[in-house]
């Protein structure tokens, strides 16, 4: 019961308390793990992406849905994009578009450091917990040509 214990609170320490960011590893253009081990959601991928108080990525992208109604173009659209890019591919551009492409417009979704102008509501925490950027990641990876 004691290893049980320690191994539980073990796990805790390791584990970041709500609003900080997961540690991830990123090869090549990918971060390949899920963050924190996490398996995604494609249904509630699907409620981050369309949430326009949150990630707002419809504002930007246009997703494969007639029933969504003014959707941006000022980045790629969506449809597809599981075809193109592997989930670790996702999961970067996702985490941190700028890893890939340091001009990048799009936002960082979970990263804190570094950041401007940021809304008082994410002052010093991610936009996306791990467990959304990996629902989001689930939800993308299932959009296949």
């Amino acid at each position: 019961m004691r290893a049980a214990g320690l191994l539980l609170l073990g796990l805790c320490a390791a584990w970041p308390a709500a609003g900080q960011v997961a540690p991830f590893v990123v090869t090549d253009d990918a971060i390949a793990a899920p963050l924190l081990g996490l398996a995604g959601d494609r249904a509630r991928g699907a409620a981050v992406v369309r949430n326009r108080e949150t990630a707002n990525c419809l504002i930007c992208h246009a997703i494969p849905d007639p029933r969504e109604r003014f959707m941006g173009d000022v980045g790629p659209p969506l449809a597809g994009v599981g075809s193109r890019l592997t989930p670790g591919q996702i999961r970067l551009r996702v985490v941190d578009p700028t890893l890939v492409n340091p001009a990048s417009v799009m936002p960082a979704y979970h990263r804190v450091a570094g950041l401007v102008n940021v809304d008082a509501r994410y002052s010093g925490r991610p936009v996306l917990t791990a467990q959304e950027i990996e629902d989001v990641v689930a939800y993308l990876s299932g959009l296949e040509e």
